[in-house]
């Protein structure tokens, strides 16, 4: 039995035949030749399963997806980049992703991009968002905006700056924990400072004395099956309706998008429910309530 089963052994394994010490002899010897082609066998096919696994699931699958994320983050123009991956983070991309908006997300969390990954599939990029390259990464040079989530305002007074250095016509919204670093961020490039402690209190009262205005807006905003919302046209230099009156330019007809409001490039002024007679100028900004498709429509249209 024990030289059928030695045989054996050998033969499966491949290890061969001729042996240099005659092993006939002793069966001790034979017995531990078996158990050390067994134990090597062993330790073979572990060695083997888990260099499948790092090719199949491990980090080579990480570092294709990573090439892949990377080209097509490199493809975007005109985009969004978001700093950090907070709760307030989480809806500014459930907003990004409901008005179909190109975005990039960069934060140093693994584990809080994936949470986040349930909101939706959107482009991230794992790193320090204080760190030039990593801006330089997310198209910082090509993006139209960036928006600033970070823990702390000494981060986002950070980014700000190298935001605006890196590209100084990007628009720079940025959040404020504490309400006297606004003066900072601005001075620093901030186009918008946010504070959520302001916000929570202007909305906290607007349900007291306007709870019907805060209802619709809600239902505006909440809306997943049609998605409304106040949006923005800007009329090109090229623009065939510049010089036109609204009358002529006949939006009403040519969507269903409800324009509110015009402003006035030059002086800044917004002109509320704008009469058939207003002059459509250059660089006047039309404001609507629209869905993200009526917006694409008439960005062609005007």
């Amino acid at each position: 039995m024990l030289d059928s089963l030695y045989m054996t052994i050998i033969t499966i394994s491949t290890v061969g035949y001729e042996e240099v010490i005659d092993l006939s002899a002793n069966p001790g010897a034979r017995i531990f030749v078996v158990a050390f082609i067994v134990l090597s066998l062993g330790t073979i096919t572990f060695a083997i399963s888990s260099i499948t696994a790092f090719i199949v699931e491990g980090e080579l699958k990480n570092i294709l997806w990573r090439r892949k994320m990377d080209k097509k983050i490199s493809k975007l123009k005109d985009h969004y980049i978001v700093c950090g991956a907070d709760e307030t983070a989480r809806s500014i991309i459930d907003e990004l992703i409901l008005t179909k908006k190109k975005f990039v997300l960069i934060d140093p969390s693994q584990e809080k991009i994936e949470r986040l990954l349930s909101s939706g599939d959107f482009l991230y990029l794992t790193g320090d968002s204080t760190e030039d390259e990593m801006l330089l990464s997310a198209g910082i040079k090509r993006a139209k905006g960036i928006i600033l989530s970070l823990p702390k305002d000494e981060e986002n007074l950070f980014v700000t700056l190298s935001a605006r250095s890196l590209n100084p016509g990007i628009r720079i919204v940025s959040k404020a924990i504490d309400f006297k670093s606004d003066k900072k961020m601005r001075k620093a490039g901030a186009d918008s400072v946010i504070s959520p402690t302001h916000i929570g209190g202007m909305r906290m009262v607007s349900e007291m004395v306007r709870p019907a205005v805060v209802t619709f807006l809600d239902m505006m905003l909440r809306d997943r099956e049609k998605v409304l919302r106040f949006e923005e046209v800007c009329v090109e230099e090229d623009s065939g309706l510049i010089g036109k009156r609204l009358g002529e330019c006949k939006i009403k007809e040519k969507s269903e998008a409800l324009l509110v409001a015009v402003r006035d490039k030059i002086t800044g002024n917004y002109h509320f429910n704008p009469p058939e007679d207003t002059e459509i100028k250059a660089n006047d900004i039309l404001i609507f309530i629209a869905s993200p498709e009526m917006i694409k429509e008439l960005e062609k249209k005007i």
